[in-house]
């Protein structure tokens, strides 16, 4: 593999707006299904054992892409962004996930994480010294409000084990998106994922080699299913149209697209696990995603 000064840097005066927007569509489309793919993954691996092996078979195929089309290794200035890509999104945040879905059902988790895009949001304040409105964070704490009161209803009045993996997941793929996004406009959105899965693939090799060895394994059709996809669809795929999305139309129009991902999450825990909703939920998702909206709506 060669390598150079750096990745040739994206274009960003002429951007595509709607190009970008359906590429990131198709993203949140494809993140949708990630909560019930794992919990199909679960059926018959440890949390441990899906959280590796997606990233070691995801690692594996980026590794092969770029060795074939010899793309340079990035610049040194950018590694500190992909280590927080890497351990935000590639790692952080399906291992957490996976881990809380032990516990907490497909539509819990999909209303808890409605609050990823706002806290992506925070953090790429925190990262770009933006400052905001009162009507932006006064919806944040609204919505905070409403997840939190969710949380504790459906876990019986105390938060449990599996709201704090929630809340930890949140954390970590927010810097991971936010990172993520800054990159994207030095370097093209696939490169930025394919990159951060190789930086973990020496270790994510290893720890599947121990999980699998473990934890139990019963390979059913419909744990493989969700494993692949996983790997092809949510760390591969998603990740890519993901990024190139915010690179074509900005980062902060493709989040509110996300919107919408609880929503999704919640049809789909329903028509491929058989879950059984709860009327708190679809009513807390919904107030999840009107309190965000007016936090995007708002200007800075």
């Amino acid at each position: 593999m060669h390598t150079a000064a750096g990745p040739r840097p994206v274009a960003t005066a002429r951007r595509t707006p709607w190009a970008g927007t359906l590429l990131a569509a198709l993203g949140v489309v494809v993140f949708s299904l990630t909560f019930p793919a794992t919990s199909w993954a679960l059926e018959g691996m440890g949390p441990w054992s899906v959280t590796t092996c997606r990233i070691t078979l995801a690692a594996l195929a980026s590794l092969g892409v770029l060795l074939a089309l010899r793309v340079p290794v990035p610049a040194r200035r950018h590694w500190g962004g992909l280590a927080v890509v890497a351990g935000g999104t590639v790692v952080g945040f399906p291992l957490l996930t996976a881990l809380a879905l032990r516990t907490a059902t497909t539509s819990h988790a999909a209303v808890v994480v409605g609050l990823l895009p706002l806290t992506t949001a925070a953090y790429a304040s925190v990262r770009s010294r933006t400052r905001h409105s009162r009507t932006f964070w006064a919806a944040s704490v609204a919505g905070a409000v409403v997840v939190a009161g969710f949380a504790l209803q459906q876990s019986g009045g105390a938060p449990g084990l599996g709201d704090l993996y929630l809340l930890l997941a949140l954390l970590v793929c927010a810097a991971g998106y936010a990172e993520g996004g800054r990159l994207a406009g030095d370097m093209p959105g696939w490169q930025v994922v394919a990159w951060g899965l190789v930086a973990c693939l020496p270790l994510s090799a290893v720890g599947a080699a121990v999980a699998l060895g473990a934890e139990p394994v019963h390979f059913t059709g419909r744990s493989v299913a969700g494993l692949l996809w996983v790997v092809l669809g949510s760390q591969l795929l998603g990740m890519a149209v993901w990024y190139r999305g915010m690179a074509l139309t900005g980062v902060a129009r493709a989040s509110q697209l996300q919107l919408a991902q609880p929503l999704l999450t919640l049809v789909w825990a329903v028509v491929l696990l058989g879950e059984h909703l709860t009327p708190a939920a679809p009513l807390a998702a919904v107030a999840v995603l009107v309190c965000i909206a007016v936090t995007q709506r708002s200007r800075r």
